[in-house]
């Protein structure tokens, strides 16, 4: 499935501390330097439940200030698809981050019962059809999570196939992928 935006939109892979979220960052940082006028919104997922994600999020939050301190931010982004038709224009990138923990916040919620099957894949092709109706660059972070070890239990099972599917309908849409190792980016398409 090829887009409208497809000529503006990467998709960025990679395990954890990989430098996928930096890598986004630096596209953010370039597309702002490249012309007068231009914005970067960055579309939050995480949600804090605990202290130590508190001071995850913090950190991240302050080193990205520091980084792109001219990039705006829009937290607690669950309707993802509904964020980016907000966000989306042609002076605009946005950078979503991540979108394993959006999937989280989905199937493995902190509060009440996670998404039906049906819920779940109507909020997957939400999100992929506003990608691909995006009027301005848009570039996705995501874990690269289904490498290691098939999990032992049925839920953990349940959520690398489902972000797994999500991340292929995401790359479908997405003429530029990128993966993340050591801090290295490898191009998987360009």
């Amino acid at each position: 499935m090829r887009t409208q935006n497809h000529q503006r939109c990467e998709f960025i892979l990679g395990g954890q501390r990989s430098g996928k979220s930096r890598c986004g960052e630096r596209r953010a940082a370039d597309w702002l330097a490249g012309a007068p006028g231009r914005r970067a919104v960055l579309l939050a997922t995480a949600l804090a439940g605990d202290g130590e994600m508190r001071e995850r999020i913090e950190r991240h939050r302050l080193d990205r200030l520091e980084r792109v301190p001219a990039m705006a931010t829009d937290e607690d982004c669950l309707d993802l698809a509904a964020a980016l038709r907000r966000h989306a224009a042609p002076d605009t990138l946005v950078l979503v981050d991540c979108l394993t923990l959006w999937t989280t916040r989905w199937l493995m919620p902190l509060e009440g019962e996670p998404a039906d099957a049906a819920r779940w894949q109507a909020a997957c092709d939400a999100l992929v059809a506003a990608l691909a109706e995006a009027h301005g660059p848009v570039v996705l972070v995501s874990n690269e999570i289904g490498l290691g070890l098939a999990p032992l239990s049925r839920e953990a099972r349940h959520f690398v196939d489902a972000l797994g599917r999500l991340h292929q309908q995401v790359a479908a849409v997405c003429p530029q992928v990128t993966l993340m190792v050591a801090g290295l980016e490898m191009a998987v398409r360009r």
